[in-house]
């Protein structure tokens, strides 16, 4: 059952929470739908004014809006949300306005490069400077026009919560696998703004389920839904889809993950572990640097909702309630482009000189990281002390040149982190420095960028030791700078062949792009050093080598290939949108967008009921589990009412009532046992009876189960090693169970028992399948679908051709009957114009035309049924019972071979 703290979330969005404190209102205009509108720019900071119930329901059957924002060209856009816009914003030395440029350095901004002429990119997201709210009108006009940018102004109450504390302080860790043990180093508010890592804050949570409400607003008012496509990134913004895909069913979604998505051990300690996935989910393709980010995601999908993922030519997908959501594994590039033009600028050729000058006859080590407590800087420091210890050649030889970006974030442990990185530089300078020798560079001052790419000019080895980093560029933009450009004289080796190395941590997520460098384990200090030192002492040939394959690798992937690839494959996700019906159903994060086959309806009550009414003979097969009791109910026996129902449905001489099961017979027997007049079909339709005071009859002529000796001693071997499976025995079939295994353990087993069993079974008369935690053998030729389709061929050569049809159920093995109970008039073993019910549980792709949302539905039509029966005369009885007599051994003709799973 969800909490109570996100059952609904645009309650939850509101702002109606102390935490935030009083809100100002911003000016609300009308739109379309009778929607409560945000203008297009707050006047004052505030909270986004509420939603009642009735709007809800008019936003979520919406699929359009119009924009208030002119677009450039009629066609397709891509709207870029990210936190924060590739501007820079700067107050004229006046005081009077405010002078925008973009951000070079941003790599969104170079996204575009990628990107279809044809299709316009436009920005929606935050500024880095706070705008006054007399001032974000203009501001925001100006950005539109000049830039195609739409600022989102943010509180600063609500940025400091959702930004620094939730963001930075709680999701950014968790994600690098900091997981927070303790509560902030002091209970104080000084320590709580400071920034310290600490646990869940539900009120930081609710700031970001708000913020990201921001966020949307402002897409709403400048989107096309029709024709646009969004693209959303990172983490900041993980609630964003789930408000989209709520206001527009069929809007165009991706969405990328810039940081590392942690193993299901960890993820799973986020409290609202399965909102986030859920939202994630709302998306048409998610986005993902590596194999491993995408494999941990796919896990918890796995682990928490139950999702399956599948491979086909060569794309995965998530089947998520009749949509497939795709996931995209690309590792984002550098801009070429932007990068050269910076090699070619005059400072950075004479910062080249300088230090070729500074450090002739040294070889340098280089390292550029942000200062974090997972930049693992001080391991590097520690490796490279290591390595003037171990290898006392390079003493006076070797120079490590560390440049830390100033922090972004605050907090002690990143004071505590930068004092121990103080601290080592000075004690390996003291212990290895000779008179104009220091071996540790340490710059942790603003950089530009000319002056860093000189260093990566000049560097005969880069060096990257970060415990956790979700991409880093850092090795790209060096390969590209040690290539150099035709035509510059400060190229390494103008004339020569080219040449680098890097040393990087295996934990980063450009490590799999680069074969040639060496990885390594920066908590090994001593493996570290030895890596240091082989990185320098290597040959020249073996440097050029290396380099040359990384440098074909960066240079085609760059951040163009990156996003040209990403909108590709969210083209192609989304190509079926609007094809299939589709509608929204669920509150708060539990809202997913449910797409079927057009032809698949709700049943409807008053037309099974005519339908039942006007029939003379009919047919109703009935699943057991999952459809009369719940599958997660522990007490598996019918109720009383189930039991009033069947036995009322059964009194009426019209009708032939069957419950078609994979349980035994031993099972169904007793449990139906006050149910004399009800047919039973168990083990899939092998063993089958009309009515309770019959004899059991088989439906195939099948009598040689010697298989079972070949498969049991097999399926043993996997209960012995796989801890909670167990293997059900039937008198026909052997089920081997996997639910109470773990997870991701019990699919692997249950795919690799699948191939054994189907190797050492390939020349027996049996049928080898996996199911929802099940991997079933039984005979060849027994499946649910053929027994219905037997049953309804009895009844027309004993002179009761049914003309009503009705089958229920809720798994894949009910998927059989519903495709024979399809095809029945075809085949002429139902009367011509044959009302044909065929009815799964759950919204969910299914073979039936028909659905019903769960078994309290199933029971609430079903006595509806039985108001509308008569009761049984003592003729129709002798009648009836003429039917049953009659023996069904011998098989009609068959469609072919069917699937069959456990039920």
């Amino acid at each position: 059952m969800m909490s109570r703290s996100y059952t609904n979330l645009l309650d939850l969005a509101a702002g109606n929470f102390a935490a935030l404190g009083p809100s100002g209102g911003g000016r609300r205009r009308s739109g379309s739908f009778g929607m409560k509108r945000m203008p297009r720019v707050m006047t004052v900071p505030g909270t986004l004014s509420d939603l009642d119930d009735d709007e809800e329901e008019e936003l979520a059957a919406t699929s359009s809006v119009a924009s208030d924002v002119p677009s450039s060209a009629v066609g397709e856009r891509l709207i870029v949300v990210a936190n924060q816009l590739p501007v820079v914003a700067r107050r004229r030395t006046d005081g009077r306005g405010w002078v925008f440029s973009w951000d070079e350095d941003s790599l969104l901004l170079r996204l575009r490069d990628g990107v279809p002429d044809e299709m316009e990119v436009f920005f929606v997201g935050s500024l880095r400077t706070d705008v006054p709210p007399a001032e974000q009108d203009e501001v925001s006009q100006t950005l539109i026009d000049g830039f195609r940018c739409a600022p989102v102004f943010l509180p600063p109450e609500l940025n400091e919560r959702f930004y620094h504390h939730f963001c930075k302080r709680y999701l950014w860790p968790l994600f690098h696998y900091m997981l927070p043990f303790a509560s902030p180093l002091a209970p104080t508010t000084e320590a709580t703004a400071s920034g310290d890592g600490g646990r869940f804050d539900r009120s930081a949570w609710e700031a970001y389920v708000l913020a990201n409400k921001h966020f949307y607003e402002k897409v709403v008012e400048v989107i096309n839904p029709e024709d646009d496509y969004v693209w959303v990134h990172d983490y900041h913004l993980m609630a964003l889809p789930t408000f989209l895909r709520r206001r527009f069913n069929r809007l165009r979604i991706g969405f990328f993950l810039h940081s590392p998505f942690p193993s299901s051990e960890i993820y799973r300690t986020l409290p609202v572990r399965e909102e986030v996935l859920r939202t994630l989910l709302n998306c048409d393709l998610i986005g993902f640097h590596t194999f491993d980010y995408a494999r941990h995601f796919l896990s918890c999908c796995s682990r928490m909702l139950g999702l399956e993922y599948q491979s086909k030519r060569g794309y995965i997908g998530l089947e998520y309630f009749g949509r497939t959501v795709g996931i995209k594994i690309m590792p984002m590039g550098i801009h070429m482009g932007q990068l050269r033009s910076v090699l070619r600028l005059p400072e950075k050729e004479q910062k080249v000189a300088e230090l070729r000058q500074r450090f002739e006859g040294k070889s340098v080590l280089l390292g550029v990281d942000d200062t974090d407590i997972f930049k693992g800087i001080n391991l590097k420091l520690l490796a490279f002390e290591t390595m003037l210890r171990m290898h006392p050649k390079w003493q006076g030889r070797a120079v490590l040149v560390q440049i830390a970006n100033p922090p972004r974030g605050k907090g002690k442990e990143l004071e505590a982190i930068q004092a121990e990185i103080r601290e080592s530089c000075e004690r390996i300078n003291r212990e290895f420095g000779q008179s104009g020798y220091s071996p540790v560079v340490f710059i942790d001052r603003n950089m530009s960028s000319a002056e860093r790419l000189a260093y990566y000019t000049i560097a005969e080895c880069v060096v990257v030791t970060a415990v956790r980093d979700g991409m880093n560029l850092t090795p790209y933009e060096y390969i590209v700078c040690r290539q150099g450009i035709p035509g510059s004289e400060s190229a390494p080796e103008v004339n020569g062949p080219k040449k680098s190395m890097l040393v990087v941590s295996e934990f980063i997520g450009c490590s799999p792009s680069l074969s040639g460098a060496i990885r390594v384990n920066p908590w090994n200090i001593e493996t570290t050093a030895e890596a240091l030192n082989e990185a320098i002492s290597m040959s020249e040939q073996e440097k050029q080598l290396r380099h040359g394959k990384h440098y074909r690798y960066v240079s085609t992937h760059d951040v163009a290939y990156w996003s040209r690839s990403f909108v590709q494959d969210l083209e192609r996700a989304c190509k079926d949108h609007f094809r299939k019906p589709c509608w929204g159903i669920g509150l708060g994060f539990g809202f997913r967008v449910v797409a079927l086959d057009p032809h698949f309806t709700k049943l409807n009550l008053d037309t099974i009921v005519l339908s039942y009414e006007r029939a003379n003979i009919r047919a109703i097969f009935l699943d057991y589990d999952g459809t009369l009791v719940p599958q997660a109910s522990i007490n598996k026996e019918p109720s009383e009412e189930i039991v009033r129902i069947i036995n009322t449905l059964c009194s009426d001489s019209s009708n032939i009532v069957f419950i078609v099961s994979g349980r035994s017979r031993d099972s169904l027997g007793p449990l139906f046992a006050s149910c004399p007049k009800l047919g039973i079909a168990a083990e899939h339709g092998y063993f089958l009876r009309w009515t309770r005071d019959e004899e059991w009859q088989t439906t195939t002529h099948t009598s040689d189960f010697g298989w079972m000796q070949m498969a049991e001693p097999v399926m043993n071997l996997y209960t012995e090693a796989t801890d909670g499976s167990y293997i059900e025995t039937k008198e026909t079939a052997l089920v081997w169970h996997h639910q109470d295994a773990d997870p991701g353990f019990g699919s692997s087993q249950a795919k690799e028992m699948l191939d054994h069993l189907e190797s050492v079974l390939a020349n027996e008369p049996v049928a080898v399948k996996s199911g929802q935690f099940i991997v079933e053998v039984k005979p060849q030729g027994v499946s649910k679908g053929l027994v219905a389709e037997k049953i309804l061929t009895v009844m027309k050569e004993k002179g009761r051709q049914s003309d009503f049809v009705l089958c229920i159920g809720d798994d894949r093995s009910d998927e059989d009957m519903f495709e024979n109970i399809a095809d029945a008039m075809k085949r002429n073993i139902v009367a011509p114009k044959t009302p044909l019910f065929a009815c799964t549980v759950g919204q969910k792709p299914s073979k039936a035309k028909f659905y019903l949302d769960d078994t309290f539905e199933v029971v609430n039509m079903l006595s509806s049924l039985a108001d509308a029966s008569e009761p049984i005369t003592e003729l129709e009885d002798d009648l009836a019972t003429s039917v049953s007599s009659l023996d069904i051994s011998d098989e009609p003709p068959r469609l072919g071979n069917r699937g069959e799973e456990g039920s």
